[in-house]
C-alpha cells in the first residue's frame, strides 16, 4: 500500500519542467485557410487577428482568429512538401499543431528530448520583437508542439509567430468584445490501442503535466479507456482515449481508421452562459447533436441543475453532469468534416473538474447516429 500511495502521489505532482508552460494557440492544417477562418468568424463569432503569407510568394498561407483566450491559426500549405499539405493529404483538415508558450525554450526543449520527445526542429533564436526563441517537438500521431518564448516586453498572448501581420483593430476588438466563447477547455485525443499509457507518461515526464483523471467508459458493447493530463496552470488539458480491445470496435476505432492514426477528435470551447451561447450559435447556423427526450425525463433523478431549468436544457439539447466540485453543462456540434473526424464541443463549468462521464453514453450514441447517416455502409470491424 505505501508504494501504491507513493506512486499515486507522484502522478499528482507537477514536474518543475512544466512551470511556465501555457497554451498559446492551436494550429489547424487545412486545404483552404481563408474559408476555415471565415467559418469561425461567421459561425462562432471569432475575429481575424493576424495573417501571414498572403502574397504570391511563400510556401504557406495562414489566418489567425481570436475570441477571448482562444486563438486558432489555419495554415494552408502551398507546396506539396509543406507540413500542412502533407498532413492534409494523410488526414484531411485537422489539428496539426498545439503551440505552447514557455519561459525558456531551450530548457524545456532539452528536458522534453531527454524524456522521450522527438526532435522536429532544434531551438532557433530569432531577430524578432515578439518571439525570442522557438523549437518544435513531436506530440501524438502527426500533431506537433511548437515551443515559443516571448521576447522581453512582448504581449504574451496568442499568435507568437514571426511573419504574422496584425489585423486592423484586432487588439481593440479583443479587449472590448465579450464574445460567445471564453477560451479552450480541453482537447479530446484518440490514440491507437496501447498508446494511452505511453502518451500520458510522455506528457507527465517530458512537459511536466499531471494526470488528473482516469476512467473506463462502456457504451453498449463498446468500451474505451481514458486518462486526462493537464499543465500546472490548467489551460492545457488533454483527454487521451484509446479503444478497449476486449470490447467491440466502436467510434475510437472509426476515428483511427478514417483519420489515419492518432489525432484530435474534438476541441471543447468554454462558455460563460451555455444556454445563451448555444442559442446564439444555433442562430448562426451551427447544428448540434440531438439527445433523446428520455435523457431529460431521468435527469432530475440524479441532479438539480443550478443555473438552468431542465426545460431550458431539453429545448437546446444540452447535457448536464456533476462531480464533487460542482456541475458542468455540455453540448456537441455536428461534424461538418468530410471524414467525420473532427467536431466542436461547447462546455460550461460551474465548479466541476471532470468531463461528463454520465453524458458519454448519450454523446456517443448521438455521434453514432450522425456517423451512420453519413456512412450508412460503414464496416465497424478492426483492421
Amino acid at each position: 500500500m505505501p508504494e501504491q500511495e507513493e506512486e499515486e502521489s507522484e502522478l499528482m505532482q507537477y514536474s518543475p519542467a512544466g512551470e511556465g508552460v501555457r497554451l498559446d494557440h492551436v494550429e489547424f492544417f487545412v486545404a483552404d485557410a481563408a474559408a476555415h477562418a471565415a467559418s469561425m468568424v461567421d459561425e462562432f463569432g471569432f475575429r481575424v487577428c493576424g495573417t501571414a503569407g498572403l502574397g504570391e510568394e511563400g510556401t504557406a498561407r495562414s489566418v489567425a482568429v481570436r475570441q477571448g483566450d482562444a486563438v486558432i491559426v489555419f495554415t494552408q500549405g502551398l507546396e506539396e512538401e509543406h507540413p500542412a499539405a502533407v498532413y492534409v493529404t494523410r488526414h484531411g483538415d485537422g489539428v496539426g499543431g498545439i503551440t505552447l508558450r514557455v519561459d525558456d525554450v531551450r530548457a524545456v526543449f532539452a528536458h522534453a528530448v531527454a524524456n522521450g520527445a522527438t526532435v522536429v526542429e532544434e531551438p532557433v533564436d530569432l531577430v524578432d520583437d515578439v518571439v525570442e526563441t522557438t523549437a518544435v517537438i513531436g506530440g501524438f500521431g502527426d500533431v506537433v508542439h511548437r515551443l515559443v518564448q516571448p521576447a522581453p516586453g512582448a504581449d504574451a498572448r496568442g499568435v507568437l509567430l514571426p511573419g504574422f501581420a496584425a489585423a486592423s483593430g484586432a487588439d481593440a476588438l479583443a479587449a472590448s468584445e465579450r464574445g460567445i466563447v471564453r477560451g479552450i477547455d480541453h482537447f479530446a485525443v484518440c490514440l491507437e490501442a496501447d498508446g494511452l499509457v505511453p502518451a500520458a507518461e510522455f506528457y507527465r515526464r517530458a512537459l511536466g503535466f499531471r494526470e488528473i483523471f482516469e476512467e473506463r467508459i462502456i457504451v453498449g458493447g463498446q468500451a474505451m479507456i481514458s486518462k486526462v493530463v493537464q499543465n500546472a496552470t490548467h489551460d492545457v488539458t488533454f483527454t487521451l482515449i484509446e479503444p478497449d480491445l476486449s470490447a467491440q470496435p466502436g467510434q475510437i476505432d472509426a476515428f483511427l481508421k478514417d483519420h489515419g492514426g492518432a489525432g484530435v477528435q474534438h476541441i471543447a470551447l468554454a462558455a460563460g452562459d451555455i444556454v445563451g451561447t448555444v442559442g446564439d450559435l444555433a442562430s448562426r447556423g451551427i447544428g448540434f447533436l440531438t439527445t433523446p427526450g428520455t435523457y431529460y425525463d431521468m435527469l432530475g433523478d440524479r441532479l438539480s441543475p443550478e443555473a438552468y431549468t431542465v426545460e431550458q436544457l431539453k429545448e437546446l439539447g444540452i447535457l448536464a453532469d456533476e462531480d464533487h466540485g460542482g456541475q458542468l453543462f455540455q453540448i456537441f456540434a455536428k461534424s461538418t468534416h468530410p471524414r467525420r473526424t473532427f467536431f466542436w464541443e461547447v462546455i460550461e463549468r460551474l465548479g466541476a473538474k471532470s468531463f461528463g462521464t454520465r453524458n458519454i453514453k448519450a454523446l456517443y450514441e448521438a455521434v453514432a447516429r450522425d456517423q451512420e447517416q453519413a456512412h450508412p455502409a460503414r464496416d465497424g470491424g478492426r483492421a
